[in-house]
């Protein structure tokens, strides 16, 4: 099925879902054309196969090294200011003017902040329909999705909804903003139907008969799903697609110094959203706080034996990644943990000063580790 033909399958199903009435009789019909959709959706992005194709016949990302402790991408309109924040964050010079479209493809830079090294990437502008392939955007969206971060640069002095047509590219190519992945399990197998469990109760459209249709329409006849939290129609779909991204977003509303005081009260009522300018180089240590707290990263201090602590290069790690004492070592070399005995830790994680630890102990932040091999 060509590109073309598939676009008019999913005008025709969003046609019928836009026009069939929400209630509970409907609930069922409503679930099957979501998953339809969602399918449909994920063939044209992924190309035949959908999830199970990867991105052979969609456009890759550019082909940028992953350099650092954590990756930080720019995403937004043409000319809304991605360049000069760049410039401001790490000095790297990234071409800037007044017209759209300077920015042709991925331009590298990295920061050094409370001792972490982050990369920042400044990608080209993306347009409404990047998802579908206009202008570069599957390229763009595609390098968003290898980000541990995105920053979606929004210019003050205009609509707002560019915010929301940003949101739905994003969507549309798999990225879920400020979300966790559902607690839901899923399980194929051989035979027995569909095994249907809830572990709390559903309140935004989920039941056995919705997931039986949902799973029938991806061709799943016999599975176990367990729902440990209440979830939506959609949600339960990203789990059967399996392969979402689940990254933190912060909106960065540049060119502040073009806006009254009045509309910096109506902008602050946004959640997850720092103001600045880049070009004058305002309110820069707020973004890089937000930057630092979104992306959950912990300073871990080594101490050699009989030494102080190495407070200049700590190791950088990510609360998501799980942060015992063995990826610790891990970070550090990877034979290092063959000759393991203990570690002493020092910190806010430590029951006493010093703790005697496991390899499976979970590090904090700040915290001091000095690594004991085994004797002989």
């Amino acid at each position: 099925m060509s590109n073309a033909e598939i676009q008019k399958k999913i005008d025709e199903i969003e046609a019928e879902y836009a026009k069939t009435q929400k209630n509970k009789a409907t609930s069922y019909h409503l679930g099957t054309l979501k998953a339809k959709l969602a399918k449909l959706r994920s063939e044209l992005v992924n190309g035949p196969g959908g999830k199970s194709a990867g991105t052979k016949n969609a456009e890759r990302g550019f082909d940028v090294s992953k350099s650092g402790d954590t990756r930080v991408g720019l995403v937004g309109f043409p000319s809304v200011g991605k360049s000069t924040l760049l410039t401001t964050l790490t000095g790297t010079k990234s071409e800037a003017a007044a017209y759209e479209f300077t920015t042709l493809t991925c331009i590298p830079g990295t920061m050094k902040y409370k001792g972490a090294r982050i990369q920042v990437l400044d990608l080209p502008g993306i347009i409404e329909g990047a998802a579908d392939g206009k202008g570069r955007g599957r390229q763009v969206i595609s390098t968003a999705r290898t980000c541990n971060m995105i920053l979606i640069v929004l210019d003050s002095s205009k609509p707002v909804t560019h915010k929301k047509i940003i949101e739905a590219e994003l969507f549309s190519f798999g990225i879920r903003i400020n979300q966790s992945p559902p607690n839901v399990k899923v399980t194929k197998r051989e035979a027995g139907g569909i095994e249907y469990q809830e572990m709390t109760s559903q309140t935004k459209g989920m039941n056995s008969e919705v997931a039986r249709l949902i799973l029938k329409e991806y061709k799943i006849p016999c599975a176990s799903v367990i729902l440990r939290e209440d979830i939506s129609v959609d949600q339960f779909i990203d789990v059967i697609e399996g392969n979402r991204a689940y990254i933190p977003v912060l909106y960065v509303f540049n060119k502040i110094d073009c806006l009254t005081i009045e509309e910096l009260d109506i902008l602050d009522q946004m959640p997850n959203y720092v103001p600045i300018s880049s070009q004058h180089g305002w309110n820069i240590e707020e973004l890089l706080e937000e930057i630092w707290s979104k992306c959950n990263m912990l300073r871990i201090y080594t101490k050699p034996k009989g030494q102080m602590p190495d407070y200049d290069e700590p190791v950088i790690m990510h609360v998501a990644n799980d942060p015992t004492v063995e990826a610790f070592c891990n970070r550090l070399h990877k034979n290092l943990i063959d000759d393991f005995s203990h570690a002493m830790v020092w910190g806010r994680s430590a029951k006493h000063q010093p703790q005697r630890c496991g390899k499976d102990h979970i590090l904090m932040d700040e915290d001091i580790v000095q690594i004991v091999k085994k004797v002989g």
